[in-house]
């Protein structure tokens, strides 16, 4: 049995000087209870904790440890860039080099601006639309995250939901009349609001593939459907690909799904670990951000010169060896099936959802298609069987409104373990 005496130890003393004791709220175990593990040390698809107990990994520090933890090509050339020097807030060559880089992966986009967030770089992405077409309000999706900015905590997913807010204290009525929501996969919606504010979009911003209720999978003639809206109205559409770019695809949800957005914004894996994020473009719309255009946009860390090596390096890897993307599909698909067939016997209520490298459990006898299906799973299994695999040395997303990341560190062996997992687990949940 895992003892946490030393993360309990570290959660008390942090509440005192942190809000919950997290510096992100999920991360504080609200959702499903108990005590947050806290970690020491990672390798490849195995975390250990400030206990010593280990744990296959599938949150993948929620995304960008695609091919796992501690990599060591990356982890090499952090070594060699920190001894430059840990920030110049001056050009880099390698700034140039990633940006390069990432035009030529993704379609449609010509040109890229580092930013330190996927937050930051959806607030921004909104922006540039906003100065593009000289519109003031977007629609957004009842469940997708887009970071917390304030115009984007308007019935968002992901922590927002985990926590029953959707709707944040601090975001005022004037910020959030400009944003507008539709559900998930309901193109008829988006049509109504188009109708409702003619000529007022500026932009629809959306997760190609839902990350932030549970992996939520797009209708095909929805995500269409909305790009042939956007065309024929003069709206941008934004895809958030924080969490599926170069995930999904070495050019993301835009070469997997085969939909071409106007703006895109990057996060997670380009960052290979570290903080950073980005957005991107068609030219004409690109070169309206400052210092060439009107929008303003900047900051001092932008571009970090560690953050680019390590994206740079993880990023290289995936363009070169794109048979990475079939070893993670072929990785899901074989934890998917493993995972059905224990759950089907179980007598549980299930759905499971995946594409790519990206998996959802919900526990609920409904389709998942949008926030609200989704919903039907946020109930008392959830946190029993996160408790019950963790016991197993599974560590899973402590939230039901979260997807699963898969890593190419994967082994079969750890597959089968965490299939074996479930089934213990759904034993003892009955």
């Amino acid at each position: 049995m895992y003892q946490y005496k030393r993360s309990s130890e570290l959660f008390d003393a942090s509440k005192k000087y942190i809000p919950g004791g997290v510096n992100s709220p999920v991360r504080a175990f609200n959702s499903v209870g108990g005590t947050p593990v806290f970690f020491e040390k990672a390798s490849g698809s195995v975390m250990t904790d400030v206990d010593g107990n280990d744990y296959i990994d599938y949150i993948g520090s929620w995304g960008p440890m695609i091919l796992g933890h501690a990599h060591r090509p990356i982890i090499d050339a952090i070594k060699i860039a920190v001894d430059h020097s840990t920030s110049f807030g001056a050009p880099t060559e390698l700034e140039y080099k990633i940006a390069e880089l990432i035009s030529s992966m993704a379609p449609n986009v010509d040109m890229v601006r580092m930013v330190n967030s996927g937050t930051e770089a959806c607030m921004s992405a909104i922006r540039v639309a906003r100065g593009y077409t000289k519109r003031d309000k977007f629609i957004k999706f009842v469940g997708c995250y887009h970071g917390h900015s304030d115009s984007f905590l308007i019935k968002a997913g992901s922590g927002a939901s985990t926590f029953g807010e959707p709707n944040s204290p601090g975001v005022t009525a004037g910020t959030a009349k400009d944003t507008l929501t539709a559900e998930y996969n309901d193109l008829d919606g988006v049509k109504r609001l188009i109708e409702d504010n003619p000529n007022e979009i500026a932009a629809i911003i959306i997760e190609p593939v839902a990350g932030n209720m549970g992996c939520v999978l797009p209708n095909m003639d929805f995500l269409k459907g909305i790009r042939q809206l956007c065309t024929d109205h003069g709206i941008l559409l934004i895809f958030d690909e924080v969490m599926t770019g170069f995930r999904l695809a070495p050019g993301g949800a835009q070469e997997f799904l085969g939909i071409d957005a106007d703006l895109v914004t990057y996060g997670k894996v380009i960052g290979g670990g570290m903080p950073v994020g980005a957005y991107g473009g068609r030219r004409e719309i690109m070169e309206i951000v400052s210092p060439v255009g009107p929008v303003y946009q900047a900051g001092t860390l932008s571009g970090n010169p560690i953050a680019m090596t390590a994206g740079y390096t993880l990023l290289r890897e995936l363009n070169d060896n794109p048979n990475i993307y079939q070893e993670l599909s072929k990785k899901t698909v074989y934890l998917k099936e493993g995972l059905e067939k224990v759950l089907s016997e179980s007598g549980f209520s299930y759905r499971i959802n995946s594409i790519g490298s990206m998996i959802s459990i919900f526990f609920t006898d409904v389709d998942v298609v949008d926030f609200n299906s989704a919903a039907t799973a946020n109930n008392d299994k959830f946190p029993q069987f996160f408790h019950e695999m963790l016991k197993r040395g599974i560590y899973l997303p402590p939230s039901s409104f979260e997807s699963y990341f898969l890593s190419n560190s994967l082994t079969y062996e750890q597959l089968d373990k965490t299939i074996n997992a479930c089934r213990e687990s759904l034993d003892a949940m009955k």
